[in-house]
């Protein structure tokens, strides 16, 4: 199968997919309705509106004129190799979080070994089907495994800090992309239209902000307005309708203020000074800078910790969960590591 042969399968995944959302009869609609609908019982936080969202994303990336961009800036593509076994462990915070390392591996040509998340095991095994059902040479080149992971050539993992640890000291030998926690920040002037803020409602809220490339803090300048933010986030306040979301919220309350600090309460989402990036859920944290000079050098300080910044000199507001396919997460391009990594003959 040739990279020609790839892209043609891609983009058709991309098609059916987006026939589906519409509601197009076909032979995944059903299936697809029916996934979308059910993840939440396995993962409260996998809702229907999630999980649509989700697919909705990777649907709309997913064309011939997108991959053959993206894929157009690694001339090796074109070169015949000798697949590598790409062993993939897959995060679970959000619904189908592990897919574009899944269609990193398989359209470099390689072979995929993919260890799901028990927080979310079905979504990519779904895609995979179709994507399988399309070209059955990929039957070949997918495997999925719950068990402990063996003959592979590279890894590609994504976790915490602290599952880091653990993937180095078991993985460190292999090559390896190992991914730590990043998180997004937005940088705001205090000039915002409501239809800015309201679209930074998207990168701050769209699932429950569990995502590296969700806003967890914002940088103010002084005498910034809060009130101008919740009243453009309205319509996130049923948030607080979502019992693990609730149970969040009402215990971050609770602590902030049996230990009497300062927060800002909207109702559904608590804004808090500080000076760290991650923030717990259904909190925001705010910074304050004096200057453009102050948070240029804070960001670059910060640049092994952010994933990507929203505002008006960076990516529009609104826009941080829907990536292109070349924006790698953690700013490492998986497509040119894999390409790399012909030591030995692994590739």
């Amino acid at each position: 199968m040739n990279l020609t042969e790839r892209i043609a399968s891609f983009s058709s995944l991309g098609e059916i997919l987006r026939d589906a959302l519409g509601g197009k009869p076909g032979r995944f609609t059903s299936q697809l309705e029916q996934i979308i609908e059910t993840q939440h019982t396995k993962n409260p936080w996998f809702t229907p509106d999630n999980v649509r969202m989700a697919v909705d994303a990777i649907a709309n990336v997913l064309t011939g004129e997108n991959l053959k961009k993206w894929t157009d800036s690694y001339p090796q593509l074109q070169d015949d190799h000798k697949p590598a076994r790409v062993a993939v462990i897959m995060a679970g915070n959000l619904p189908l979080a592990g897919f574009h390392d899944f269609l990193s591996v398989l359209i470099t040509g390689n072979n995929i070994i993919s260890k799901t998340s028990s927080k979310d095991p079905d979504l990519i095994v779904f895609i995979s089907d179709i994507l399988c059902n399309i070209n059955t040479e990929f039957r070949k080149k997918i495997e999925f495994t719950e068990s402990t992971l063996s003959g592979f050539d590279i890894v590609i993992a994504t976790g915490s800090d602290n599952t880091s640890r653990y993937f180095e000291h078991y993985f460190g030998k292999h090559p390896n992309i190992i991914r730590k926690n990043r998180n997004s920040i937005a940088i705001l002037d205090g000039n915002e239209t409501k239809q800015e803020l309201e679209a930074l409602g998207t990168d701050v809220f769209s699932y429950f902000g569990l995502g590296c490339r969700n806003v967890s803090k914002i940088y103010i300048p002084e005498g910034y307005n809060f009130a101008r933010l919740a009243e453009s986030w309205s319509k996130y306040s049923a948030l607080a309708n979502h019992s693990k979301y609730a149970n969040n919220y009402d215990f971050n309350k609770a602590v902030f203020l049996v230990n009497k600090d300062k927060f800002t309460d909207t109702g559904f989402v608590l804004l808090r000074e500080d000076h760290r990036l991650s923030s717990p859920l259904a909190v925001l944290y705010y910074e304050i800078f004096s200057s453009p000079d102050q948070i240029k050098k804070t960001t670059t300080e910060l640049k092994n910790k952010i994933q990507c910044i929203t505002g008006r000199k960076h990516l529009p507001f609104g826009t941080t969960q829907s990536p292109a396919l070349w924006d790698f997460a953690d700013g490492t391009d998986t497509i040119e590591f894999l390409l790399k990594k012909n030591i030995a003959g692994i590739l």
